[in-house]
C-alpha cells in the first residue's frame, strides 16, 4: 500500500512550478516572444475530470461503508492511483497556470492581458478542485485497519 499523499508536497509542487513558470515566460516576454494563450476550456475540463475522479471514489467509499453489494478490487485501486495522479497533476497545473496568471495581472494595463488574465485564473482555479478531489477521493479509498483477532477465550491473539 502506497502512503497518503501529503498536502505540503502539493503545496511545495504547485510553488515551484509556478515560480519557474513566471521566471521563464517573464524572460521570453522580455525578448519579445508572444505566449499563447490560456484556452477557456481548460477550466471546465478540469472541473469535468474532478467529476469524474470524485464519482469513482464515490463508488468505492460506498462500497467500503457496506452501501453497495459488490466492486471490482482492480477498479478500486485503479481509482486510488487516479486520485492520487489527480493531486499531482492539480499541484502542477496549479504552478502552471498560477504562474501564467501572476506574469498577466502584473500586466493588466496592456488590454489584452485582461482576458488572458481571466482565462488563467479559471484553468488554476480547476487545477486547485482537481487536486482537491485527488486528496478527498485519496482518502475516500482508504480502507480502515483490519481488527486483531480473537482466539478462543476472547484475548487478542
Amino acid at each position: 500500500m502506497t502512503s497518503r499523499t501529503r498536502w505540503q508536497t502539493l503545496v511545495t509542487i504547485a510553488l515551484v512550478t509556478g515560480v519557474l513558470t513566471w521566471w521563464v515566460l517573464e524572460r521570453l516576454t522580455s525578448q519579445g516572444t508572444v505566449l499563447p494563450e490560456v484556452s477557456w476550456l481548460v477550466g471546465p475540463v478540469e472541473l469535468l475530470i474532478a467529476a469524474v475522479v470524485l464519482s469513482m471514489g464515490w463508488a468505492v467509499r460506498q462500497y467500503l461503508r457496506g452501501k453497495r453489494p459488490s466492486l471490482d478490487p482492480i477498479r478500486a485501486a485503479r481509482t486510488a492511483v487516479l486520485a492520487k495522479a489527480a493531486c499531482y497533476t492539480g499541484a502542477l497545473l496549479v504552478g502552471w497556470y498560477g504562474g501564467q496568471l501572476v506574469l498577466r495581472v502584473s500586466s493588466l494595463d496592456i488590454e489584452i492581458n485582461a482576458a488572458r488574465a481571466w482565462a488563467a485564473g479559471a484553468a488554476t482555479l480547476g487545477a486547485l478542485v482537481l487536486l482537491v478531489v485527488g486528496l478527498v477521493v485519496e482518502h475516500m479509498c482508504r480502507v480502515p485497519p483490519a481488527e486483531p483477532e480473537q482466539d478462543v477465550r476472547g484475548t487478542h491473539a
